[in-house]
């Protein structure tokens, strides 16, 4: 099987190939349109005595001009996307280098009152939600973020199978992707679902068939005039009785014009989107159901959407300069696509909301397959209902890169609670956030960094990174409380795998060492299960007491009066500590 990187440098130079060659054709394509447009300008002057001629090649060059355009317009878009499918393949590349930190970083996503993801680096700079997401679209972006923090233990095997599935499916999820880069969106697709819900029809039903006849009616004026049966004037006064109709409802059609012109982009892209959708073969169970949930019985919803898109196309057609002009009085254009555009709306609208969820779905869960392929040699935990919640073999922060990387192994069983100790920077804090992105990933299905890992699935919750907030005038130590009475509050109703880093920091060293051990007890007492990192040595006698109780700790030595770290995760309470040493090596106090 070939690597991920080989993988994305074939794609690379496939695609540059590809575009190349497009290039050629889109010059090939200007050059028609330049020779269309001298032809017929030729044509109607050279025959500008035959009226019937004229008025021949006029409509033959408008038709050859509106073709070759749509055709241009088509070749561009093949463009953009080819280049894309190429920025999307170096982007993967730059992440595989561990070069991901000029990605979107998903800050607006931290929210210090959530369970957990304020402390474990899931948003914001250098997170995890930095180094997995590749989404496209800002309510997928939004749906990823809602996954990461959804704190969802349900069907979890679902979720690994959708992931696995994606994983394989490389082309499909780039194409997507690329796809989906091109909507320039400048309306949220909710603000697209209540504008739909409370919109008013305005076009009275006659305009069902009227355009239709009165079209035919202008057809019949024109042959008419150029074969000299009728003055010109009989043509001018219909054209007039045109626009006096379009004028009653001009107010509200330029209204409903300006708005669907806004929202026409993500149309046209989304009608791709839900065709990729259609067309591909899955088999897991997630993706099959959102796949089944934009299916219509009697049209697919990729064409329903692009019919949404073209009708939106045909009534921006009335602002084209002098042409527009003239089809709005001979054709009532413009009442003709308003009406067809709310006959849409009033047929297919309430169905936009399940399409615009399944394109959400696949664009987030797409992030999710593209991790997995990119990262082949981890493994999917195996999903038990045990007393084991977690057990681990050869475990690594996914952050880390892994030419730096200490492999570790442990296993916590349900009810049983770790006290770690360690000397500072020995590596407590990174195996916290270690364990705790371990249940994150798990919990949604993610491959985790390790040889092996059983899981019975569980929550999270956290107190790892409290602050205080002057415009809420909470101290640090009030803010602390609040953190870990929302913990106790959280524990009583929900079963948690509860990890806290130093707590009660905001307090003196004794009230702190007989808090924190009376809190720990309440936790035990609680059957909680979970993980406490602490400098206090004396909160490690709980375990003489409490068998649920374990100690571990990570170590430090200074060898040659440099201070080295093995960051093994080990048996015991730690004995050596090095913020004396840190303070004199720095010349910060004497020896």
């Amino acid at each position: 099987m070939k690597s991920p990187l080989s993988v994305y440098q074939d794609k690379i130079e496939q695609h540059q190939t590809a575009l190349n060659s497009l290039k050629k054709k889109l010059f090939a394509s200007s050059m028609l349109r330049l020779t269309a447009f001298l032809l017929f300008a030729f044509l109607i002057y050279f025959y500008s005595s035959i009226t019937s001629l004229v008025l021949l090649f006029v409509f033959l060059g408008i038709a050859s001009f509106l073709y070759l355009v749509s055709r241009h317009t088509d070749l561009q878009q093949d463009k953009e996307k080819l280049k894309q499918l190429i920025q999307l393949n170096e982007t993967e590349i730059s992440v595989l280098n561990r070069n991901f930190h000029h990605l979107p970083n998903g800050e607006e996503f931290v929210d210090p009152q959530h369970e957990f993801s304020q402390d474990i680096d899931l948003f914001g700079k250098r997170s995890f939600f930095q180094y997995l997401n590749r989404t496209a679209l800002a309510s997928g972006k939004q749906k990823l973020a809602n996954l990461l923090s959804g704190n969802n233990i349900e069907h979890i095997e679902k979720k690994q199978h959708s992931i696995q599935e994606l994983a394989e499916k490389l082309n499909f999820r780039q194409e997507f992707t690329a796809i989906a880069k091109m909507a320039k969106a400048k309306i949220k697709a909710p603000i697209i679902l209540q504008w739909f819900k409370d919109y008013k029809t305005f076009v009275p039903s006659v305009f069902k068939w009227l355009p239709k006849v009165f079209s035919a009616v202008s057809l019949v004026l024109f042959i008419a005039l150029s074969l000299d049966y009728i003055p010109w004037f009989y043509l001018a006064g219909w054209f007039i009785i045109g626009w006096i109709i379009i004028s009653r409802f001009a107010k509200k059609v330029n209204e409903l014009s300006g708005y669907v012109s806004e929202i026409q982009s993500t149309f046209q892209q989304y009608h791709l989107l839900l065709g990729l959708i259609e067309n591909e073969d899955f088999k897991a169970e997630l993706n099959k159901n959102h796949q089944k949930q934009i299916e219509i019985k009697a049209k697919k919803a990729s064409n329903l959407v692009k019919e949404f898109s073209k009708i939106i196309d045909g009534l921006e057609r009335k602002n084209f300069m002098i042409f527009g002009q003239v089809i709005s009085g001979f054709m009532l254009w413009d009442l003709w696509k308003a009406y067809e555009l709310e006959q849409w709306i009033l047929k297919y609208a309430n169905r936009t909301e399940n399409w615009f969820e399944a394109i959400d779905y696949f664009d987030a869960y797409n992030s999710l397959g593209g991790f997995a392929f990119n990262h082949q040699s981890y493994t999917y935990p195996s999903i038990q209902q045990n007393d084991v919640i977690l057990k681990t073999t050869e475990a690594v922060h996914p952050l880390i890169n892994p030419k730096d990387a200490v492999k570790n192994d442990y296993q916590i069983d349900e009810q049983e609670f770790f006290i770690i100790t360690g000397a500072n920077m020995a590596g407590k804090s990174t195996f916290l956030r270690t364990v705790s992105l371990q249940l994150v990933m798990g919990n949604i299905g993610l491959p985790v960094c390790a040889k092996t890992c059983e899981y019975s699935p569980i929550k999270l919750i956290t107190s790892m990174r409290t602050v205080d907030s002057l415009a809420d005038e909470a101290s640090y130590f009030y803010s602390e409380l609040s953190r870990l009475k929302f913990i106790v509050d959280e524990i009583k109703s929900d079963k948690y795998f509860i990890i806290l880093d130093e707590i009660l920091k905001g307090t003196n060293s004794t009230d702190k060492a007989i808090g924190s051990r009376k809190f720990v007890e309440k936790l035990i007492n609680s059957h909680s299960t979970g993980i406490i990192a602490t400098h206090d040595l004396s909160l490690c006698e709980v375990a003489n007491e409490l068998p649920q109780v374990k100690n571990h700790y990570f170590d430090a030595e200074i060898i040659n009066d440099e201070l080295h770290f093995d960051y093994k995760f080990k048996d015991g309470i730690c004995q050596n500590m090095n913020a004396s040493f840190l303070l004199r090596k720095m010349n910060i106090v004497d020896e």
